[in-house]
């Protein structure tokens, strides 16, 4: 098995998730960039100063380590084996008619955002959004009021660094919200041990089910298909949300120059999306952000109706988030439908035999001598040897073994020859200073 000791082996080792963590705990020495192949990844500066291993430390992609109190009175321990920890789960939606409609399922991220902003006093909500100028890629934002998340609702299914802007809520004059992908949130976790301030400064984290990344070729490839001939022609790029599950709409100009719509359900795009999705996806060990405060997705336990309002499925993983949701039931922001705990397994019931795959895929993987995460704390094996019958097992192996060798997953990722500036020079009261980096916490850079 290899040994992953730098952040451009975890790249060219097919492990980065593309947080941007790494860019902003190191900005001398790492870029995010968007390589539309693979999706976001670090690059590094010219004229860069040697890497110090904090973002390292910081990497989601090269493992996750749950370190959670397993004798919690307050967790629900049927829950845990499989989903992590969980204080409480419910079915609800955003009170506010207007962000449960534009939101991708009930709203209940953007109201529980909302509700930290204007009830508790935070400071902004980093998360991620499209960018206006060029809709088929995301952007990293601060949101501060209710008129700039509104702007921002719905799944983003591509590629995202929302880490890269950690800076902002260590910098912050109070608490803030970080909403993100299961992997973003746990590399801000780990962020978190090297930074004082944005330990601080972190009020809530809100984690979004996640099936995967796919890449930006994918969207690219898709709105060609449905009539933009190139990236230009997007005018604007929505995956889900105005409505539950929502549309993926596509708005363009034709050859002619005239503008024209483009529109598939949810079911549709995703189809063709998820066959490009980053490798570090399919050995991933965290869908349902166990990492975050708290985590939202789809109640998939039931159908659902034409023109059904949305609802969201809403995971309360630590005592804060607990809390926090409660008070946000309390102050009219989020509405609930049901209290069940079993509501999470039934609304994800494939998950379960996807831990027992992940056990299978590490396994071939490492023994073929390729690159793999790290997990503690996971239960793997026993689901692998429970959840799956003997068909299952052998097609689990054998699908890696060719996966292993379609992917090249034995050979390095490319170099993709991207380069970006130096960095501007760093305050010197949040520089790292090399000599002392194995005790020091380190402030994320401001």
């Amino acid at each position: 098995m290899q040994k992953i000791k730098t952040i451009e082996e975890v790249r060219r080792s097919h492990l980065c998730t593309g947080c941007g963590a790494c860019a902003s705990l190191e900005p001398q020495r790492y870029a995010m960039v968007d390589v539309v192949e693979e999706g976001r990844r670090p690059v590094v500066r010219k004229d860069a100063p040697a890497e110090t291993g904090v973002a390292l430390a910081a990497c989601p992609g090269t493992g996750l380590q749950h370190d959670y109190d397993v004798s919690d009175s307050g967790l629900l321990p049927e829950l845990g084996p499989a989903w992590g920890p969980v204080y409480r789960v419910i079915e609800g939606h955003a009170a506010d008619s207007d962000i449960r409609f534009a939101g991708s399922s009930g709203g209940a991220a953007t109201a529980l955002a909302l509700f930290c902003l204007e009830q508790r006093g935070m400071h902004g909500v980093l998360h991620t959004a499209a960018d206006p100028e060029r809709p088929y890629l995301n952007r990293t934002v601060f949101s501060r009021d209710r008129d700039a998340l509104l702007a921002t609702t719905g799944s983003r299914y591509a590629p995202s660094s929302p880490c890269e802007g950690l800076d902002q809520i260590a910098a912050a004059d109070g608490p803030c919200v970080f909403v993100g992908k299961p992997c973003d949130v746990a590399a801000l976790r780990r962020a978190e041990k090297h930074s004082p301030a944005l330990r601080e400064h972190t009020g809530l984290t809100i984690a979004f089910f996640c099936a995967g990344v796919p890449s930006t070729s994918a969207t690219l490839a898709l709105a060609e298909r449905e009539g933009a001939a190139a990236a230009g022609d997007i005018n604007a790029l929505r995956y889900r949300g105005n409505g539950w599950p929502g549309h993926w709409t596509l708005d363009y100009q034709d050859r002619e120059d005239n503008r024209q719509s483009s529109q598939m359900t949810y079911a549709e795009s995703w189809h063709f999306l998820q066959k490009h999705r980053q490798w570090r996806c399919y050995v991933c060990a965290d869908h349902t952000g166990e990492f975050a405060d708290i985590a939202v997705g789809d109640p998939w336990h039931r159908d659902i109706e034409p023109d059904e309002m949305g609802s969201s499925l809403i995971v309360a993983r630590t005592r804060r988030g607990l809390a926090l949701l409660q008070a946000a039931l309390d102050a009219g922001y989020l509405e609930e439908v049901a209290d069940d705990p079993s509501l999470l397994p039934r609304s994800q019931p494939n998950l379960i035999g996807a831990r027992g795959n992940l056990w299978a895929r590490l396994s071939v993987l490492r023994l073929l001598g390729a690159a793999t995460p790290n997990y503690s704390g996971f239960a793997l094996f026993p689901f692998w040897l429970s959840e799956l019958g003997i068909v299952d097992k052998v097609r689990s192996l054998l699908g890696t073994v060719r996966r292993i060798f379609r992917k090249r997953l034995l050979h390095p990722v490319p170099d993709s020859g991207d380069t970006v500036p130096a960095a501007s020079p760093v305050p010197r009261h949040s520089r790292l200073n090399a000599a002392d980096q194995s005790t020091q916490e380190v402030d994320i850079h401001v």
